[in-house]
């Protein structure tokens, strides 16, 4: 049995899975395999996948009837996973050479951790590093423990037997499932924070919460907030209320910082370099 068990959910993402198998066959810890599961892909995602994969056989590449959603995708990759440690890598990312190494060591130190994360290097769409986002050890349920900011994010690898303590991932959300189970397993368990930068998380038109998709991913996260609510028996309204920004009150703000910016003054200001800030609204 593999000390480590990848699990890869695919959806169209094959044109992008070079970079991330190169990263897996670079890592310094080899007792590894890959479980790849395809969401029914609409493009020749699966025959890229088997064809940069073809004679390791540390990969093990399954598909679904038809298109399922990530929730069931993920939750049918724990099931077919065969280590006891396992973490989520998207088929358009990367992880860096030492990752599996330094998550191993600290599960193996920290046993009563049940999930362990990282920092993650934002990348742009050709996989080039831009920034860090630094995560945060939580130590207790607390709005640190909601994630608003990421305080858990990529790498984030998990011990099984603490995982199934848990209802496991909700195959109702179609987004921000990954908000949902790091909430879970910190209400049964220490989680452990490694202050390492182990994810190359690449940014991109299609990704599942970047860009066109963010606030879809705002709302689903918001879903899944809900769910830990009734779960807990916590009121959140209050939450809502502070966090929520109506539509109405949203144009407002933009129409006036419009009419701002389109001002007379505001244009000789800018002429004059009395505005320094006048670029950026």
């Amino acid at each position: 049995m593999s000390k480590f068990s990848l699990l890869i959910a695919n959806y169209n993402n094959g044109h992008f899975f070079e970079k991330c198998y190169q990263s897996l066959i670079s890592q310094t810890e080899t007792d590894w395999e890959a479980v790849i599961l395809d969401d029914g892909s609409t493009d020749n995602s699966l025959d890229i996948i088997k064809q940069i994969t073809q004679n390791d056989s540390r990969c093990k590449i399954y598909q679904n009837e038809g298109n399922k959603g990530i929730g069931y995708t993920k939750r049918r990759l724990i099931e077919l996973s065969e280590a006891e440690i396992c973490g989520f890598l998207d088929p358009d990312d990367a992880l860096v050479p030492q990752a599996l190494e330094i998550v191993l060591k600290t599960h193996e130190e920290n046993k009563e951790a049940g999930l362990v994360y990282s920092n993650l290097i934002f990348c742009d769409e050709h996989l080039n590093p831009k920034s860090v986002h630094k995560g945060k050890q939580i130590t207790a349920l607390d709005e640190s423990y909601y994630n608003f900011n990421g305080e858990i994010s990529h790498f984030a690898s998990f011990k099984k037997k603490i995982y199934k303590q848990t209802s496991g991932i909700d195959t109702f959300l179609k987004i921000a499932e990954d908000k949902d189970w790091y909430m879970k397993m910190c209400e049964v368990a220490p989680v452990k924070y490694i202050d390492e930068d182990l994810y190359l998380y690449r940014i991109h038109n299609n990704g599942i919460s970047t860009n066109k998709n963010t606030e879809k991913a705002l709302y689903w996260h918001w879903v899944a907030l809900i769910k830990m609510a009734e779960r807990r028996n916590v009121n959140i309204e209050d939450l809502f209320v502070q966090n929520y920004v109506s539509k109405k009150r949203y144009e407002h703000v933009t129409n006036t910082l419009g009419r701002v910016k389109n001002s007379r003054w505001a244009k000789l200001g800018n002429t004059l370099g009395l505005f320094k800030i006048f670029k950026y609204l």
